[in-house]
């Protein structure tokens, strides 16, 4: 269950902690008050879910004080001063220790309401990328964001973590449908600048006059048009389709990137190169490629992570069923064996958007998933399993690996239903088991 954010509401004076809860309390905030920093300490910790509304001037600890311990619990949590009419100096020195604002004596009702919102959404999002640094981290949590168990998808979330704890711009490339948008919306919530701007410009879906002013402007104060290098200013500027950038853009990024002021925004290009067989260095000037190269991050190809494209087709087919509110069928020993074989050319998309088909042709009593599968591809059953540089002898162990784990989970370990589906007599299912490390706890 998730956390329920609350207000933390800290003055020496019941009037005042009364007035300002029940003010917050209408405001559809849930509020918690206390009388004394001491107090509320020990109720806050490093991931506290809220904010705090402190008064400066408390006997024993002061609000001071108390600021300064909870910057060192932690330093992004967002903590509102209350301060008198002499205490505004005193309110500054705050800000400079990391306070989120202040608020003078006696207080507007809707600045208070306005700051509170402001602090209390600068949480949520600081709390939502820890918990998706953590995610990046462990690679224990299945979510859309970057799913996957294979080799290469465990040292993928690793490179993102690191690449984003640096500040170097980043080159991404990869094959189409490969996530390559996704790993710079992770490498951006992973990092520092997670709170700041994300701004995504399509380089492609522009003439190069109408992208040079989305780039670089000038500004309109007129109109209100704001470039997205102003954009991005201390977060993350994503040049999606840099390659198709003109001479001219090439050349006003290069600049940009050379003469960069302290809140320059991070660049992050995506490449789309693979696409047209061209890669992405032949088609950016040597000088700007190598700036973009600092952190360079290829994704690889669904056809090269193995048993994903199981994990992947369950996920997403599983989501399909219940946006539809159709059964999900399980898939069966002949659905495992295409999906492992298919080239997928569009990668990650192209699987979603076959699962979605297969859960709406599954509803409608119409083809089955190696049916849709070979309408993609003509040559499916005849054709080799890909190897991707790998010995024949790995693939095959891991298709039989793949068979009999999907049967398992089909059956939820019944051996004799498993023996049967897959024409194999105990003992030498029992074999093969183990030499996969498959236990049969694991599916009852």
């Amino acid at each position: 269950m998730a956390k329920k954010f609350q207000i933390a509401i800290v003055d020496d004076e019941q009037d005042m902690r009364d007035a300002i809860a029940q003010w917050l309390d209408l405001a559809g905030y849930e509020t918690q008050v206390f009388s004394g920093a001491e107090a509320a300490l020990s109720a806050i910790g490093a991931d506290f879910a809220g904010i705090v509304i402190s008064d400066i001037r408390m006997p024993g600890m002061d609000g001071m004080q108390f600021l300064r311990r909870l910057m060192g619990l932690d330093s992004a949590l967002p903590v509102i001063m209350i301060t008198g009419h002499g205490d505004v100096p005193m309110a500054v020195e705050a800000m400079r220790l990391g306070a989120f604002d202040f608020i003078e004596k006696p207080f507007d009702p809707e600045r208070l309401s306005e700051v509170t919102r402001k602090a209390m959404a600068a949480r949520r999002l600081t709390l939502d990328n820890r918990a998706l640094r953590r995610e990046l981290a462990s690679g224990d949590a299945m979510t859309q964001r970057l799913l996957g168990t294979s080799q290469v998808m465990v040292d993928l979330r690793q490179q993102i973590i690191d690449i984003a704890q640096s500040e170097g711009h980043v080159l991404i490339e990869g094959e189409t449908g490969t996530g390559k948008t996704l790993a710079a919306h992770a490498i951006h919530a992973a990092s520092g600048r997670a709170q700041k701007p994300f701004i995504l410009v399509a380089c492609n879906a522009l003439e190069e006059g109408q992208l040079l002013r989305r780039l670089f402007g000038p500004v309109d104060a007129g109109d209100g048009f704001i470039p997205a290098f102003e954009q991005a200013r201390d977060g993350t500027l994503v040049l999606e389709g840099v390659e198709t950038l003109g001479a001219q853009a090439q050349a006003r990024l290069l600049q940009m990137l050379e003469d960069a002021a302290p809140d320059a925004p991070r660049i992050i290009g995506i490449c789309n190169g693979m696409a047209t067989g061209t890669p992405c260095r032949a088609q950016l000037r040597q000088d700007l490629y190598y700036r973009l190269q600092g952190f360079g991050l290829t994704l690889a190809p669904l056809r090269a992570r193995g048993r994903d494209a199981i994990t992947l087709f369950d996920h997403f087919a599983k989501h399909f069923a219940e946006e539809y509110g159709v059964d999900y069928a399980a898939l069966t020993a002949e659905d495992t064996a295409q999906l492992l074989r298919a080239p997928w050319p569009g990668n990650l998309r192209q699987l979603i958007h076959l699962a979605e088909r297969a859960v709406l042709q599954s509803g409608a009593g119409g083809a089955s998933l190696t049916q849709l599968l070979m309408r993609d591809h003509d040559d499916l059953m005849q054709g080799p399993v890909t190897t991707e540089g790998k010995a024949l002898k790995s693939h095959v162990e891991e298709f039989e690996r793949m068979l009999i784990d999907a049967s398992m989970r089909r059956h939820k370990g019944a051996m004799t239903a498993v023996m049967e589906e897959l024409s194999l007599p105990r003992r030498t299912l029992n074999e093969k088991m183990t030499k996969y490390g498959l236990q049969r706890a694991d599916y009852l």
